[in-house]
This record gives C-alpha cells, structure tokens and sequence, in this order.
C-alpha cells in the first residue's frame, strides 16, 4: 500500500482506503449512513450523492447486504479510493461507482429510480472559512459544486415512490435546509439533532425527507426526534451512540 494511504475499519468486516493527510471519513458520514438505513431499512436501490471516497455508500452496503448502489462523485482520486474499497471489500457487483457532477444529466438517467438517496452535503459557501490544506478536503466542506438545493433537487427527481432521502447539515442552517426541502417538493418527515458533547447545543442535525406527493396532508409535517448525544460530558462515548457504532458494525 502506498505511504500516503492507510486502510481503515469502516463498518462490520468492510475496510476503506483513505488518504492519510486527505479527506477522511468522520461521524457526520456514519451517521448518515446509520440514519438513512434506520428509516428505509429494507431498499432494494440506494443512491450516494456526493460519495466521497464512498464512506456513507460503504457503510449502507454492509446494513442492507441485499441492495444496489450508485454512486456519484466529481473527485477523481475520491473515485479511485472508493472503486479500490469496493474491490477490497467485495462490492464491485453491486456497487456502481461514477465519476461525474450529479447535476449533469448525463452522469444520471432521467428514469432512474431508488428507494433510499443519502448525501452528506458539504456545509459552507465557498470563501466563507479556511478551504484546507489539502485539495481533497476543500469539496467536503465548501459548496464547490453545489448545495442542498442541488442534493435536494436530484433527491426528489430520482426517488422512488415513498422512497427516503436522509442527509446531514449544520442544525443552525436548519432553515436552508427548509426552503430546499420545500423547492423540491419533499416534505422532511423527520428530524434529529446530534449533540457531540451532553450538555452543549446541537451542531449537525439528521433529516429524513419524502416527496410531497406521496404523502397524505396529515403526514406532512416533522416529527423532531430527541437529540442524539455522541459524548457523554465527561467526554466517554454516550450510550445511545455506542448502540449506533453496534448498528453499524463497529465496536461500542
């Protein structure tokens, strides 16, 4: 294995190469992965927006062993990282793996169809922060080729119906995440804060989301879920998220 690379556990038997001072995968993927599957738990198609070096797709690959994956994403050394996992792993069958921007038409056909989409967007507009020092990094974080617009758009336009579109983001852009929501006609079902240390206020917040349409009136409102508590405040991993690392395969 190169020097620069490491190999990591990732969830269950399944391990992912990653590059050692580039893009990591981080609990905001594991959650992701974690949330999307609690609530579709039994899709036969699932779609990654975004994929990254294919954190959250790997993680949904080992809770639902009997679902097709797509993946997307613009990076082309993210692309390699993840096609190499996925031949590691045993998931080149039934993983399929493009390098593209998904808001190209071409990268996704128009009659595809899945029942769960997962994206971990990245949070920040573009010269809002430090970019990283590390080219890899900078798509992760900042708006570089879209935003939860854009997720929530091709969510929307590729789910099948009742599917789920589960993603993350910053609780306090919880509004943007509304009026994408609401632009694309989805309705967020459900939503859960995640605090990292008990006692401090939520940074990311869990949504699930389904399209209007196929919802009846009554159903189109958010049920929001108690906070998910990652570290107690003596800083020992919370119980409730030593129950999520068992869902997905890690130790508690």
């Amino acid at each position: 294995m190169p020097p620069e690379e490491t190999l990591d556990a990732i969830s269950g038997h399944f391990r992912i190469f990653q590059l050692r001072r580039g893009h990591r995968f981080s609990t905001d993927d594991v959650l992701t992965a974690w949330y999307g599957t609690t609530w579709a738990p039994s899709p036969s198609s699932v779609l990654d927006l975004g994929s990254g070096i294919g954190s959250v797709a790997t993680i949904a690959a080992w809770r639902l062993p009997g679902a097709r994956l797509v993946t997307i994403e613009a990076q082309g050394e993210s692309v390699w990282l993840a096609r190499k996992s996925a031949d590691y792993n045993g998931l080149a069958g039934r993983m399929d793996i493009r390098e593209g921007d998904f808001r190209d038409a071409a990268v996704l056909g128009a009659d595809e169809r899945f029942d769960l989409v997962l994206g971990s967007p990245p949070y920040f507009p573009p010269g809002s922060g430090v970019e990283g020092d590390h080219p890899q990094k900078i798509a992760c974080r900042f708006e570089m080729r879209g935003d939860i617009q854009d997720y929530a758009r091709a969510a929307a336009g590729h789910l099948t119906a009742g599917g789920v579109f589960a993603c993350i983001f910053p609780d306090e852009q919880r509004a943007r995440v509304e009026a994408a929501a609401g632009n694309a006609e989805l309705v967020i079902v459900r939503r859960r804060p995640v605090v990292f240390r008990e006692g401090q206020p939520p940074l990311v917040a869990l949504f699930a989301m389904m399209r209007a349409s196929d919802l009846p009136p009554a159903m189109n409102r958010t049920w929001v879920e108690p906070p998910l508590v990652i570290r107690t405040a003596d800083g020992t991993v919370h119980p409730e998220y030593a129950a999520v690392k068992l869902a997905v395969g890690f130790p508690p």
